[in-house]
């Protein structure tokens, strides 16, 4: 495994992250796999691993926190703080009374001293950002957490709620400023949506990200399961997991005609090429120079083997003309 050095910072991260939104109820409530899987990727040289105080109510977390046990220094843990943890009016968001009890549900869950990589999960439009910095930046100084990080969503529509819009590249130009301004921690990392579906981060997130030192930890790289091929042109939905059922639905929904075409194109470049259309897509993010790590979502153990193979895949000048005529740079599939 080559690590790579995440953004300003000293940080060294393997360049697939182990994402593990699926470990718990929201996907493999086998307790005993899931463990399993956090060491086969362990063993196999990860160590970014990524998590969430709301993925699955925190059994995600509860979960990892049971894996890492002693193998704690062998992981770069990161987790998040935005989401809704209880009913009140000060459970959800980033300020100081958010961050400060929601930090501290995530250290006792994930059995832990130490958060190696705190990140905020969306912007929080009602809390003023320099509260918002200040509070991660004491966190540092008590010696809770090592860096911080910042987050995005794909949502655009003005219209969403404020708790589900997208940290826009400005932004992220504005509150590196306070941070130099005040003193402040400074984020090392941006953790975008990046495929080959979704390419629109290209077009002001990572030139931002690249000028200023931010490394990027890309997350949905197989869209879902879209880029593994379960999804095909004439041939219903597999319906084999509960996002499968829930998220996808009907394939013949026009909606779904354009990426559908595209992905049966990619199958064929990825047949070509001897390989899996999963493997190929999550070898084609790393490629991108403003990509540090592509993080991972496996449900099962083979899905995690069928990943850490991308690592072994190449992809040419040629393959990635091929990708860029069917969605071009800057643009979206979905």
């Amino acid at each position: 495994m080559e690590y790579r050095t995440l953004g300003r910072s000293g940080l060294k991260v393997s360049p697939l992250c182990l994402g593990t939104m699926m470990l718990g109820s929201w996907g493999n409530a086998d307790e005993g796999e899931c463990v399993r899987i956090v060491h086969r990727a362990l063993d196999a040289g990860i160590n970014l691993v990524d998590t969430s105080n709301n993925y699955g109510e925190g059994t995600s977390e509860e979960i990892l926190g049971k894996a890492l046990g002693g193998r704690r220094n062998a992981a770069v843990l990161a987790t998040k703080v935005w989401s809704r943890m209880g009913p009140g009016p000060n459970e959800q968001g980033l300020s100081r009374k958010a961050i400060q009890e929601q930090v501290e549900g995530s250290l006792r869950r994930l059995k832990t001293d130490v958060l190696d990589l705190y990140q905020i999960h969306r912007p929080d439009r009602t809390t003023p950002w320099d509260e918002t910095l200040s509070t991660l930046t004491d966190l540092v100084r008590q010696g809770k957490v090592r860096y911080v990080g910042c987050s995005t969503s794909h949502a655009t529509d003005p219209g969403v709620s404020p708790w589900t819009v997208r940290l826009e590249a400005w932004e992220i130009v504005e509150t590196l400023w306070i941070s130099e301004r005040n003193g402040f921690e400074r984020w090392v990392s941006l953790q975008p949506p990046y495929s080959i579906l979704r390419r629109t981060m290209e077009v002001d997130h990572f030139p931002v990200t690249e000028r200023f030192g931010l490394g990027n930890l890309v997350w949905s790289p197989l869209e879902g399961g879209w880029l593994t091929g379960k999804y095909r042109k004439g041939k219903p939905n597999p319906l084999d997991s509960p996002r499968a059922a829930k998220w996808v639905g009907d394939l013949g929904n026009p909606k779904f005609a354009r990426r559908i075409e595209v992905v049966e194109e990619l199958l064929a470049l990825a047949e070509e090429k001897g390989t899996s259309l999963a493997r190929f897509a999550l070898a084609w993010t790393l490629r991108h120079p403003a990509v540090t790590s592509t993080i991972l979502g496996p449900r099962t153990p083979a899905q995690l083997d069928d990943a850490l193979a991308a690592l072994d895949v190449t992809v040419t000048e040629e393959d990635a003309a091929r990708v860029d005529a069917l969605v071009p740079p800057g643009t979206s599939a979905l």
